[in-house]
């Protein structure tokens, strides 16, 4: 039998009941519909697993109890952050949830310009929690530990001098291809773009960043398809996935 995962952001104690916000609440009790004594894996995102009973399912609120400590290791050695270029509702929200499970540490959305999604008012931070929800239940599903974190949208000009380790953008005009490069601190900064690609004047911004153009074969891939493709290249050159 499969047992649910939680992502718990509230600080808990083994052997404390804890009280599930409401969220979370609504997620066990109307979709998944876990009943009393039923067994839980619960997670806080800084590596640690744990095991929870449910102790009460009702309307006014979802009581579990964590239990103990379950040791085990998911992660990638590989550090990577991608910065994304936003694109139109579920292309993002495909490669959020994509890069979740492929392992991303981190997910920037970019605006660029040719970038045709506007984020003016509270859109930002209603779309900012949207992205984060995408991520906390790929994170759920997949078994990782921790829960990525979804950046504050920025201009690309503003977050490209800001990265480190090794610093790619994806171009399908690049002569080098990632096998060519080493990480740097065992750290990866990946660019891509938004669903127009970049503009000649983004490109150069990049370069003078220390950005590296790569090409991801000889193919033009969508926006979302190249993202996953050099996330999924960078973990089986320098991450944990088996080539």
């Amino acid at each position: 039998m499969r047992i649910s995962r939680l992502y718990i952001e509230t600080p808990f104690n083994l052997n404390s009941p804890l009280v599930l916000d409401d969220d979370t609440a609504h997620y066990v009790r109307s979709v998944l519909r876990t009943k009393k004594n039923t067994l839980v894996t619960i997670f806080n995102g800084l590596g640690n697993e744990y095991q929870a009973e449910i102790l009460e399912v009702s309307r006014k609120q979802v009581l579990i109890q964590p239990q103990k400590l379950i040791e085990r290791c998911v992660e990638s050695p590989l550090t990577v952050h991608l910065g994304l270029g936003i694109s139109r509702g579920e292309r993002m929200d495909f490669a959020i949830q994509k890069s979740v499970e492929l392992g991303v540490n981190s997910i920037n959305p970019l605006l660029t310009e040719r970038c045709v999604v506007q984020l003016k008012g509270d859109k930002e931070q209603k779309k900012r929690h949207h992205w984060q929800k995408i991520a906390q239940h790929a994170s759920e599903q997949s078994g990782r530990t921790i829960r990525p974190p979804i950046k504050t949208s920025e201009h690309l000009e503003k977050w490209l001098p800001e990265q480190t380790g090794l610093k790619v953008f994806l171009d399908p005009y690049a002569e080098l291809s990632l096998s060519a490069l080493t990480p740097e601190q065992n750290t990866v900064t990946l660019l891509a773009g938004p669903e127009g690609g970049f503009a000649d004047a983004e490109r150069e911004l990049a370069k003078q960043a220390g950005f590296i153009p790569i090409r991801l074969g000889k193919r033009i891939l969508r926006t979302e398809t190249a993202a996953l493709a050099a996330l999924t290249a960078v973990q089986v050159l320098w991450g944990d996935l088996d080539a």
